[in-house]
């Protein structure tokens, strides 16, 4: 329990332009809002921009505390999309949701371009697949603009020569290497063990049951399982019947000292954390 206890008694105050997220005094919800055409749960759905910004504000009204966007998807076998194409599809949703809701923006980008973009028309949160580490220009753009950012630990493959957790952390300590380098604040770094990201469906298992390991780091966790695979493995279900699957991994991820979690599915969600943060943080 040394893990858990440390991460759930450590107070960061997440500085998000005009907003500011009390982290590690409760579970924050960060909403998943796919404008692609080609996302593994729900592909097409939001790429009109009046029905993404409406589904934001529902979202919101749910209970997200960060709607989070993409532009392109990070689905395994993905086809890659050019920054111009990325910034058609987030750009206008960015520039509209600043205006009309009042939570945090965060854009799920490894461009630096597209960052620098979407930050220039007021968005709040960065959040990197690749953790700043497959656009060398990445870093420096968000240590302009003094925001925070979200790195994900990520790779090509799913061998990994050493123990995972291991590996998981090595990577993500470069990431900070790189980021504090270039500038970004220690308090403004959120970390990511990437479940779904060059891992098995049973390697990630392995990372959830040992989630707390992360907590040694001494920063913020952000956990995102929403409707993936693992979870279609165990229940042996369809994307968009994974609600309770998640909300079970959502749990385990409270339990464990994460401070944010993102999802597909708010209120379920939502409900859940209130339930876990009453239990184990004693809210």
């Amino acid at each position: 329990m040394r893990n858990i206890n440390y991460r759930l008694h450590r107070k960061i105050n997440l500085k998000c332009g005009k907003h500011e997220l009390n982290l590690g005094n409760r579970t924050y919800i960060m909403g998943i809002l796919n404008v692609t055409p080609d996302s593994f749960s729900d592909g097409g759905e939001f790429v009109d921009v009046e029905k993404a910004v409406n589904h934001a504000k529902k979202m919101v009204e749910d209970g997200a505390d960060i709607i989070d966007i993409g532009g392109e998807s990070t689905r395994p076998g993905a086809v890659e999309v050019d920054a111009d194409e990325e910034l058609r599809r987030v750009l206008p949703v960015v520039e509209r949701l600043v205006k009309e809701v009042n939570v945090p923006i965060s854009v799920d980008t490894y461009k630096a371009v597209v960052a620098d973009k979407v930050l220039r028309a007021g968005a709040h949160i960065i959040n990197d697949v690749w953790g700043l580490q497959r656009d060398k220009n990445m870093a420096f753009v968000v240590a302009k603009y003094g925001v925070p950012v979200i790195v994900m630990h990520n790779k090509n493959n799913t061998e990994y020569e050493k123990d995972i957790m291991e590996e998981i952390s090595e990577f993500l300590k470069t990431s900070i290497d790189i980021a504090l380098k270039a500038g970004i604040k220690k308090e403004n770094i959120i970390l990511d063990p990437g479940i779904g990201f060059g891992k098995t469906p049973e390697q990630n298992m392995l990372v959830m049951s040992r989630l707390g390991e992360l907590n040694d780091l001494g920063y913020p966790i952000l956990l995102g399982t929403s409707r993936k695979s693992m979870i279609g493995k165990i229940l042996d279900l369809p994307a968009k019947e994974r609600v309770e699957g998640t909300i079970a991994t959502t749990v385990m991820g409270i339990i464990h000292g994460i401070d944010i979690i993102r999802v597909h599915d708010i209120k379920e969600n939502l409900r859940a954390a209130k339930v876990t943060d009453a239990i184990v943080r004693g809210r």
